[in-house]
């Protein structure tokens, strides 16, 4: 194998890492999510823009208020998971260039204009967040739990403003017994990769 990642972390990144639907009632604590976040900023997106904000439900009222605007399905995972997060896109990311690509002064303004240029690059490098989010996760030997079925409108409406759009809701904890469903297939390299 020509990874130097040794195996074992392999494992925890990826090969065993699942979608946890099912969480125990250990706390995921403020700690771990500043190591989380201390790790994963790190991860490139253009221009520096780092537009990813993540909203922590903890208080049992704002955790009412999600789970009610969660796809049915959704609703008793986000309902029992020991933390949830809402991970945004910041449209108005361009305020923070100044400070993350210093040495282009213009890098502000050249998305000043344009608040549909800005959705288009803050939802690609947002996502491009998420991900490294979610492995952040499970480096910290937890377990993500991400979902995309969720009132949209209203996730922003309750818990965001108009120049952030939540791209998912990513439950958080440590799986329980029962977390997984049956792994499903992956495509072959052959099936994706392309010489040319």
């Amino acid at each position: 194998m020509s990874l130097v990642l040794d195996s074992a972390a392999q494992d925890l990144l990826f090969r065993e890492a699942r979608t946890a639907n099912t969480f125990t009632d250990e706390p995921v604590t403020a700690e771990q999510v500043q190591s989380i976040y201390d790790l994963v900023k790190y991860g490139p997106t253009s221009m520096n823009q780092s537009p990813l904000r993540i909203t922590l439900v903890r208080s049992a009222e704002a955790r009412e208020r999600l789970v009610g605007l969660m796809s049915e399905g959704n609703r008793p995972k986000t309902a029992t998971a020991p933390l949830v997060a809402i991970l945004a896109a910041d449209n108005e990311f361009h305020e923070e260039l100044p400070q993350l690509f210093p040495h282009f002064p213009g890098a502000k303004d050249m998305f000043g204009g344009s608040r549909e240029a800005r959705e288009q690059s803050a939802a690609l490098n947002a996502a491009l967040q998420a991900a490294y989010f979610i492995i952040g996760v499970r480096a910290a030997g937890l377990a993500a739990g991400p979902m995309t079925g969720f009132d949209s409108v209203g996730v922003q409406k309750e818990f965001l403003d108009d120049d952030h759009t939540p791209l998912m809701v990513v439950n958080i904890g440590r799986p329980a017994e029962d977390a997984w469903h049956p792994r499903n297939p992956r495509l072959e390299s052959d099936q994706v990769i392309t010489t040319v």
